[in-house]
C-alpha cells in the first residue's frame, strides 16, 4: 500500500496514533480515490512534515489539534524555518489540501470530533494572466496556413487549417468545442454556430466574415474529398484519413503555423491551443465590448472568470501610458 511514513527527524517524534490516521488516509487515496504514485508521495511528504510539527506542539492525537496548530503550520511552510526552506504557493497549496483532507477524512472515520483546518484557506496562487497576441501576430499566423481559396494537391488540408484558425480566432471556441463541433452546429448563412461547452452548456456565437469564408471553402472544396476517404463522420474538421480531426491534430495544426510566423511554441509565451482563445477575447475588450458579453461569448459560467481578461488590457493600458504620456516616468 502505502508504507510507512518518513522519521520525524530530531525532537519528538509523532505519535503512534497520529502515524495510523495518517497511514489510513493514504490507503485511503490510494485504493479508493486512485491518486497516481507521484501525488501520493507528495501528499506523504507534506503530511510527514505536518506530525513533525504537532509532535513539537505536543499533540498526539488528530481530536486535539486545534485551529491555532493548523494555522501555524501553514504559515510556516511559507516562511520556511531552519531546515526548510520556504515553499512556492503553489507548494504550500498543495501541503495546505494534503492536511485539509487528512482532517475530513479523521472526522468521517470518527478518529477527530470536528475539522479544524475548515475554515483555514490555503495560500492563492498568483492569478496569471492570459497571453494574448498582438493582432499583428494572429494576422500572420493565420495566412501562413494558406489562403481560403487555395488550389492543388494540398488544398483540401490548406484549406482545413485556414478554416479551423479563423474559426478558433473568429468564435473564440475551446480546442474540444472546435473538433467536437458537427456540421449541423454550423450556420454560414447566419454567420452562427452552435458551440457545446463545458458542462453541457451550449451558446450561440457569431461568426466573423473572414471565418465564414474559410469555412465555406473548406466545407465545399475540402472536406468532401477527405471525408469520403473515411468512413463518414458528421465533424466539421477532418484529418487525412477522413476521421475526426483530434485535439492533438488541431494542435499539431497550431504549432506549424506559429513555428512558420516565427512565434515562440516552447517555454514562456509559446502558443498553445487557448492563445487564439485569450486574444479572441483580449481583442473584443480592446475594442470596447461589454465584459458581460465576452462572458456569454466564451461560455463562462460566472463573470468573475471574464473579468481576467479585463486585467490584460488594464495592464496594455499601462504601458501605452508609460511610453506615451511626457510624465509618465517615475
Amino acid at each position: 500500500m502505502t508504507g510507512t511514513l518518513a522519521g520525524a527527524g530530531e525532537g519528538e517524534q509523532p505519535a503512534p496514533a497520529l502515524r495510523r490516521a495518517v497511514r489510513g488516509y493514504l490507503d485511503h487515496l490510494t485504493v479508493e480515490r486512485g491518486l497516481s504514485a507521484n501525488t501520493l508521495a507528495s501528499y506523504r511528504r507534506d503530511l510527514d512534515r505536518y506530525l513533525v510539527t504537532l509532535a513539537a506542539a505536543g499533540v498526539s492525537d488528530l481530536a486535539a489539534v486545534g485551529v491555532a496548530q493548523v494555522e501555524a503550520h501553514l504559515a510556516r511552510l511559507r516562511a520556511g524555518d531552519d531546515d526548510h526552506p520556504p515553499l512556492a504557493v503553489s507548494s504550500a497549496a498543495r501541503a495546505a489540501s494534503a492536511v485539509r483532507g487528512l482532517h475530513r477524512f479523521a472526522l468521517r472515520e470518527g478518529l477527530a470530533g470536528a475539522d479544524p483546518s475548515r475554515d483555514v484557506r490555503p495560500p492563492a496562487p498568483p492569478r496569471r494572466l492570459p497571453r494574448a497576441l498582438p493582432v499583428e501576430d494572429v494576422v500572420r499566423l493565420l495566412e501562413t496556413v494558406g489562403a481560403a481559396t487555395a488550389t492543388g494537391e494540398q488544398a483540401p488540408l490548406a484549406l482545413r487549417d485556414r478554416a479551423l484558425l479563423e474559426f478558433l480566432y473568429g468564435t473564440g471556441a475551446r480546442i474540444s468545442e472546435a473538433v467536437g463541433l458537427a456540421v449541423d452546429d454550423l450556420d454560414t448563412d447566419d454567420g452562427a454556430v452552435l458551440l457545446r461547452g463545458k458542462g453541457g452548456r451550449t451558446r450561440l456565437v457569431p461568426i466573423g466574415g473572414y471565418a465564414v469564408e474559410a469555412l465555406r471553402g473548406w466545407l465545399v472544396r475540402g472536406r468532401p474529398g477527405l471525408v469520403a476517404a473515411g468512413r463518414g463522420t458528421p465533424a466539421v474538421f477532418v484529418n487525412a484519413r477522413g476521421g475526426a480531426l483530434t485535439r492533438q491534430g488541431a494542435w499539431t495544426i497550431l504549432r506549424r503555423a506559429a513555428e512558420r510566423a516565427g512565434l515562440p511554441v516552447d517555454g514562456p509565451g509559446a502558443v498553445s491551443p487557448h492563445t487564439l482563445r485569450h486574444s479572441y477575447a483580449t481583442h473584443l475588450l480592446d475594442g470596447g465590448a461589454d465584459v458581460r458579453v465576452v462572458q456569454e461569448l466564451l461560455g463562462h459560467a460566472s463573470v468573475t472568470t471574464t473579468q481576467v481578461y479585463t486585467l490584460v488590457t488594464v495592464e496594455r493600458l499601462r504601458e501605452v501610458y508609460a511610453t506615451a504620456h511626457p510624465r509618465a516616468r517615475g
